[in-house]
């Protein structure tokens, strides 16, 4: 799902403008972005955390060259679902997983 099949489906749901719901949408991963960049991490409830995660240093190496390259520490964004939004995703897969198994059976 791309975000323009979000944004679809959001106006299907809820009757408001594409337009208005791509501005909203927008505005919120500026603001993620933005806090992300200011170092304050984003909780929304339910659904999970944007953190930055920190990368140690490393030697890395340029392989065309051949040498090796310091890569210093550095913080990277990320994705840390929710407790329940994990759960709900286990459980709604667990259904496939078990229709899958039953399809399967059927089909033999």
């Amino acid at each position: 799902m791309r975000k323009a099949d979000v944004v679809s489906s959001i106006a299907e749901k809820t009757g408001i403008p594409k337009v208005d719901i791509l501005v909203a949408l927008e505005a919120f991963f500026k603001e993620v972005k933005t806090s992300l960049i200011d170092g304050e991490p984003v909780y929304v409830r339910g659904f999970g955390s944007f953190i930055l995660k920190k990368r140690a240093a490393k030697v890395g190496r340029n392989i065309k060259k051949n040498i090796a390259v310091e890569i210093p520490e550095h913080y990277i964004p990320a994705f840390k679902p929710a407790k329940e939004f994990v759960q709900s995703v286990k459980d709604s897969t667990d259904v496939l997983l078990e229709k899958e198994k039953n399809g399967a059976l059927n089909n033999e």
